[in-house]
């Protein structure tokens, strides 16, 4: 029905007639003339209507905002004046000599173009309408060539593309699972993977030697701006390559991405241990752009008065730390300190003690706070320990320290953003030699990926020193984004057994839960490694999109106009309520 996309045309195809279908995107008439903007997935051409054609002149009088239509024409260069640098076909317009109506539209609830101001929930009920809007569009193009690129990268490298089920059993991977009724098993339930972690495992058992899928995964977990319960992710798994292999074979694909979609040299990936990261930055995904770091000075106040200060000071599970903001007595009002005491409070802090620092020659008399008097003793130790000028502010976090790294490094997020501190476009990193486990409750340790990590240590060092031990695991970040994230698996018996133990897994239940696994891990397991991409989130990045709603094209969203069933069809209600049962125990149990 047409013999071009409409962006396609420029001026090697002037006096040449084409044949075009689209969505009218916006309807002129100009003193007789009549100019309509044709839209496709392609792009946008303007079509010119004069009286000399009658019968496509009187057809496009009649023509509406998407209505969709057919038009032929002759391409001419625009008239001088009327070039549009901002369109790719801005240098050219079609000529219509003919045009057919192949559908009329209704007014669309909300424009469809770059202005639209319209509330989320309607764009996700139209969402057959959003996708229309050229900045939609632009998104989801950018991800299927996107996924061109990596299929490319890694087939080229010797990676195999393949499928693994999608109806499994439940693995722990550290979110709850969707669960799917089985109708030939009466009462039993399918789990939708988290992730394929086993399967790919096993592929390296296989021999398969180097695996990816473009997977799709599921978790039943609360909606967030970056994550939904139906995601996808670029998983890949290699045998024979350590960690430093991986890493590097994925920086390469990274790196290729970023230079093919925007042209953009990220440059080195410097590698930045857990401990480290969480001290300077209380995040395992700093976002380097921005030249805050946290200071320990639990050394400094331990002895001070102010039991808000000596308190988590003294206490192993505590911490007390600084967090100096330049020039913020310029830069921040009363206000928005005490609004920034009420943000850290969402991420459990009690409150946010600051000073400002007026001048530091006048010793304690030159600063300004309601906690001076408090630790006027080791204050000016305090503002030497993390290099206070005047004019600056010094905020300061005091808590367990979970709580302290939680929110004094979402305020440095925060301070950046508002800002703008930002000292660079982009900022990569590994962070790498994570712990092995983490506590849990009463005392147990839970580990902090999944049980198949290896951990950096033989077999008679993680039995005797378990807390200690660390993990051959690695992120990758990108901008205070965790793109990807992996490890070296285990791959010896041994190993595998002595992980379940810590965990408090019995012999018993791993059979029954990955007897499979360890069984296959006796028939020459080779070494093996991988990781997996959030290809939502490279999207977001690479689109600068804010929410993971706008890079793909039909998310699940409890505001959306989603294809649920409303009848339980063929699952009788004692299923049903056998799988209520379970869910309500899944969830007592978190």
């Amino acid at each position: 029905m047409r013999s071009h996309y409409c962006g396609e045309l420029n001026t090697s195809f002037i006096d040449q007639e084409v044949t075009l279908c689209g969505w009218v995107h916006r309807r002129r008439d100009h003193g007789g003339v009549i100019f309509l903007d044709l839209r496709d997935r392609n792009g946008v051409t303007q079509v010119v209507f004069d009286p000399d054609t009658q019968d496509a002149f009187n057809l496009a009088d009649k023509v509406r905002n998407e209505f969709v239509i057919q038009v032929t024409g002759r391409v001419r260069h625009r008239p001088e004046g009327t070039v549009n640098p901002d369109m790719k076909t801005g240098e050219v317009e079609v000529l219509g000599s003919a045009l057919e109506i192949l559908n009329t539209a209704a007014t669309p609830p909300f424009q469809l173009d770059e202005h639209v101001q319209v509330g989320e929930d309607i764009r996700l009920k139209y969402r057959y309408l959003d996708l229309r809007r050229p900045e939609m569009l632009e998104k989801l193009q950018v991800r299927a060539r996107l996924t061109s690129i990596i299929r490319h990268y890694l087939e080229s490298n010797g990676f195999m593309d393949i499928e693994t089920p999608i109806l499994t059993r439940a693995t722990p991977e550290g979110a709850r699972d969707y669960l799917v009724p089985s109708r030939t098993h009466p009462g039993e339930f399918f789990a939708l993977p988290q992730s394929p972690q086993l399967f790919k495992q096993l592929l390296m058992m296989a021999g398969m030697d180097r695996y990816y899928q473009i997977a799709k995964c599921f978790r039943d977990e609360d909606l967030r701006a970056d994550r939904q319960p139906e995601f996808t992710q670029v998983d890949i798994e290699t045998s024979f390559m350590d960690e430093y292999a991986i890493m590097g074979m994925a920086e390469g694909l990274v790196r290729q991405v970023f230079d093919d979609l925007l042209g953009v040299q990220l440059g080195d990936f410097p590698r930045m241990t857990y401990q480290e990261a969480m001290q300077r930055f209380g995040s395992d995904k700093p976002d380097l752009r921005i030249p805050l770091e946290l200071v320990d000075i639990d050394q400094l106040v331990k002895d001070a008065e102010f039991k808000v200060f000596n308190g988590p000071a003294n206490d192993a599970k505590g911490r007390v730390v600084a967090l100096r903001l330049p020039n913020g007595a310029n830069l921040l009002t009363r206000k928005q300190i005490d609004d920034y005491g009420k943000y850290v409070g969402i991420y459990g802090a009690k409150g946010l003690a600051w000073i400002k620092v007026n001048d530091l020659s006048q010793g304690v008399e030159g600063l300004q706070s309601p906690i001076v008097k408090h630790i006027e003793s080791q204050v000016m130790a305090v503002m030497e320990a993390v290099g206070a000028e005047n004019g600056d502010i010094v905020f300061f976090g005091a808590d367990r320290a979970k709580v302290v790294n939680e929110a004094m490094g979402a305020l440095r997020l925060k301070l950046g953003e508002d800002l703008n501190l930002y000292t660079k476009e982009w900022a990569p990193l590994w962070v790498v030699d994570f712990p092995m486990f983490e506590d849990a409750s009463e005392g147990n340790l839970t580990p902090l990926h999944h049980p198949f990590t290896a951990p950096a240590c033989s077999v008679k060092e993680l039995q005797e020193h378990p807390e200690q031990a660390l993990s051959r695991a690695y992120d990758m970040v990108l901008n205070g984004c965790e793109l990807g994230g992996g490890s070296i698996r285990i791959h010896q018996q041994d190993m595998q057994q002595v992980v379940f133990n810590i965990l408090g897994i019995s012999e018993v239940e791993a059979e029954e839960k990955f007897g499979f696994l360890l069984s296959a891990l006796k028939y020459g397991c080779p070494p093996h490694g991988g990781l997996a991409f959030g290809l939502d989130r490279l999207v977001m990045l690479l689109t600068g999109a804010n929410s993971i709603r706008e890079v793909i094209a039909f998310p699940k969203t409890q505001s959306a106009a989603c294809l649920l069933t409303d009848a339980p069809g063929e699952v009788d209600s004692k299923q049903l309520r056998e799988l209520n049962i379970r869910l309500r125990k899944s969830t007592a149990a978190e």
